[in-house]
């Protein structure tokens, strides 16, 4: 009983993705294949070539910029 006090402490994890910070606004979209082949198209063309989500984010700034 007296090495109760050299106890390993546990850190407990949680389970699953973290909350998201930067976006914390979470949207489903399904797109056919040839809108999937257009916004692949369009991201190889781009210089920093964006993953698909970063893409369609980079799309509706533009198109809600020109509205």
């Amino acid at each position: 009983r007296e090495n109760m006090w050299m106890s390993i402490p546990v850190n407990t994890k949680r389970r699953g993705r973290p909350p998201g910070q930067e976006f914390p606004v979470a949207v489903q979209l399904r797109l056919s294949v040839e809108q999937a082949a257009s916004l692949d198209a369009w991201r190889e063309v781009q210089p920093d070539k964006p993953s698909r989500s970063e893409a369609i984010r980079r799309l509706v700034e533009q198109a809600l910029r020109t509205s």
